[in-house]
């Protein structure tokens, strides 16, 4: 099926199906009971190291994925439901950035579309 990123303060979509939110810390004045998840996947996140320093800034943003990347392959526990969920249903990450080009959502959502392709799943 399909991953799409949502920064989570846009209204909830039926569309939108699956709906985690993989930041670690909550966004700020998003009230839980609006934010419509399904799911809430802290440990999808960036480590809180990682995170500082990207700090968002659009020039790190390779280093930051690769490091992204090599944190993701050692926490497959966490991922790999999210992939089965994806080879079936639509997905949406969540994030609450205020970039929606650079964060960790859009960086999950190519490591996973690469996980789907590789076996032959999209």
């Amino acid at each position: 099926m399909s991953i799409a990123v949502k920064r989570i303060y846009e209204s909830p979509a039926k569309s939108d199906g699956y709906r985690v939110l993989v930041d670690r810390v909550w966004p700020r004045g998003m009230k839980k009971e609006d934010a419509a998840l399904d799911a809430w996947s802290k440990e999808l996140a960036p480590s809180t190291a990682l995170r500082k320093w990207f700090g968002h800034d659009p020039s790190r943003w390779e280093g930051f994925r690769h490091r992204y990347a090599t944190e993701l392959d050692a926490a497959a526990e966490h991922w790999r439901p999210l992939l089965t969920q994806a080879s079936r249903h639509r997905i949406t990450l969540l994030f609450g950035a205020r970039d929606e080009e650079h964060n960790n959502a859009v960086a999950l959502k190519c490591y996973l579309d690469a996980l789907l392709k590789a076996h032959g799943q999209q």
